[in-house]
């Protein structure tokens, strides 16, 4: 008899309305072609608690900004830790898994990334600019993005209660994305009209592109998933980190040659089966 094929719950909110982007047409695509080595099925990340104990791992991919579903996901979190659950990516991330706390502590430590304080008495750390960029902390997808001068600044209530994310606004030539699965980079991929964020074309990055961007990945310490680097280039012609994306990266699939879009799902496949040879163990 064949081996039996490992089943993986894929979780997914297939109709978020993500400016420029088509959360759903992604994951159809994906799932179409991960039903060649697994057994599938799609659910809402509300319903992934109920349901994940009849699979052998939990896959989450374009399941939208945990805003929208706070508790649900803290009780995903907490259900999978308790009960061993194998998740993917896993849930150890560092970055904005785990909020946006990750870019103070990159500040601290030295790394290449936009400056970035969350309380109004420590702009002085930041480079003086006319207009700041202001976001919740553990916000994703622009929700709650403000860009605000200083004097508005100064009045924002969260901004002095540390809820909050302040940043100088950088006048940026453009953005760049990089996409790894585990440690390896597949692609990269930039916008090259800063007003365009989703109009993305492919982008061939230098030596020292990979090596900022490897960083991070080495950083975020992951032994299996997907994450997005994103950094803007900023104008002294150096990368500067925006976000490291290591919960539900959108992948843009949709802007890749067939060739690269193929070796993707490749990577993504070998990656799955070397996670599901892990034990199931908390994270």
């Amino acid at each position: 008899m064949p081996a039996a094929r490992a089943r993986l719950l894929y979780v997914t909110d297939l109709a978020y309305p993500a400016r420029g982007r088509r959360y759903g047409d992604e994951d159809v695509y994906l799932t179409s072609r991960l039903r060649a080595d697994f057994d599938l099925a799609l659910c809402h990340p509300l319903d992934a608690v109920a349901l994940m104990d009849a699979f052998d791992a939990v896959v989450v991919r374009n399941s939208g900004p945990v805003l929208g579903y706070r508790e649900a996901y803290d009780a995903f979190r907490e259900h999978a830790l308790a009960a061993g659950a194998r998740v993917y990516n896993p849930l150890t991330g560092r970055a904005d898994m785990a909020g946006k706390q990750y870019l103070l502590d990159l500040c601290a430590e030295g790394f290449p990334v936009v400056p970035t304080v969350d309380r109004v008495e420590d702009l002085d750390r930041l480079p003086v600019s006319e207009r700041y960029v202001v976001k919740p902390k553990h916000g994703a997808d622009s929700v709650g993005l403000r860009v605000l001068d200083a004097e508005a600044l100064h009045t924002l209530t969260e901004a002095a209660d540390g809820d909050v994310l302040v940043q100088p606004y950088v006048d940026f030539a453009y953005e760049v994305s990089f996409y790894f699965v585990d440690d390896e980079l597949q692609y990269a991929l930039y916008a090259p009209d800063p007003d365009r964020r989703w109009r993305l074309q492919p982008y061939e990055p230098t030596l020292e592109d990979v090596e900022f961007a490897r960083r991070f990945i080495d950083w975020s310490g992951l032994p299996h998933g997907v994450q997005r680097v994103d950094a803007c280039r900023a104008p002294d012609g150096g990368l500067l980190l925006v976000e490291l994306e290591d919960l539900n990266p959108y992948l843009s699939l949709d802007a890749l040659g067939e060739d690269v879009r193929d070796a993707f799902v490749a990577a993504l496949t070998r990656s799955l089966h070397r996670f599901l040879r892990r034990p199931a163990t908390p994270g």
